[in-house]
């Protein structure tokens, strides 16, 4: 199967570049070519986990950016996924060490990993905040009693933090998620975790089930009815060629203004079939 990502933005004014995530092979499909609409492009390598990024030098004053995927390319997981560079969204305090070593006990493998899940579902509501429960950390933290509320990005910035420290190989997948109801639409980018035990990979996405209502976790590519693209993974990126450094995680394209990058506020993103688009073509 043939698919189109089309994502498409107003610029921010002042933009010089747009950072543009390069594409991702996974045993579910590959994302094997990006392209800009009106626009100078370079392919680099990210400096912490060697994937491409796409560097764009924009002509007009919008960004149109396609990734195609064919569902039928599979391929394991990058090895630097399971690799975390060292950066204040990985390491982790030892007050978070303790807290999840206690919740899961004596547990293994995929029981041990999914204690790890359901102790990070109790910690957490879904929402999305302005100020993030590690901000101005130089590690994550523990979050102790209570409930906090975040992101998919916050659940997942925790929940591999976890999983690391307990010893369970995991890395941190970005893309895209397209609701079943919503007719190949979505309206921002989404993130999940993916685990290798044993050698077999487990895919995991609390957001979702905490929007179905539940706290009891399950490894599932989609608890959520929909289809997702993954274009990228991992936090802490560097791109050296545009000197920039720490930034958390390249989920969606973001603008380079004034040496700072800028996420977009309003974008449009459609996923299209074009395997069925061009049947009797």
């Amino acid at each position: 199967m043939s698919l189109e990502l089309r994502y498409a933005a107003d610029l921010p004014e002042g933009t010089t570049r747009v950072l543009i995530p390069g594409g991702l092979a996974t045993p579910h499909g590959t994302v094997d070519r990006v392209e800009v609409d009106d626009a100078t492009t370079t392919d680099v390598i990210e400096a912490t986990t060697g994937q491409r990024v796409v560097i764009a030098a924009p002509a007009g004053p919008t960004l149109t950016v396609i990734w195609h995927a064919q569902s039928d390319r599979v391929a394991d997981y990058p090895e630097a996924m399971f690799v975390p560079s060292a950066s204040r969204y990985t390491r982790v305090a030892d007050e978070l060490v303790a807290e999840v070593a206690d919740a899961v006990g004596n547990t293994a493998g995929l029981d041990r990993a999914r204690a790890v899940a359901c102790h990070t579902a109790e910690r957490f509501t879904y929402g999305h905040v302005e100020t993030s429960f590690h901000e101005g950390l130089d590690e994550v933290p523990a979050l102790g009693c209570g409930v906090t509320e975040g992101s998919c990005v916050d659940i997942n910035t925790y929940f591999i933090a976890a999983l690391r420290s307990v010893g369970i190989e995991a890395g941190y997948a970005t893309g895209f998620f397209f609701p079943a109801e919503k007719a190949g639409a979505c309206s921002d980018g989404h993130c999940w975790v993916v685990t290798r035990i044993d050698g077999e990979y487990h895919e995991w996405d609390i957001a979702h089930h905490l929007k179905i209502g539940t706290r009891d976790i399950i490894p599932a590519l989609n608890p959520k009815p929909g289809r997702r693209i993954a274009c990228g993974h991992s936090m802490g990126l560097e791109v050296t060629e545009l000197g920039v450094r720490g930034v958390k995680a390249l989920i969606e394209p973001a603008s380079l203004v004034d040496g700072r990058l800028v996420w977009f506020d309003e974008r449009e993103i459609r996923l299209v079939d074009r395997t069925r688009a061009n049947v009797g073509a």
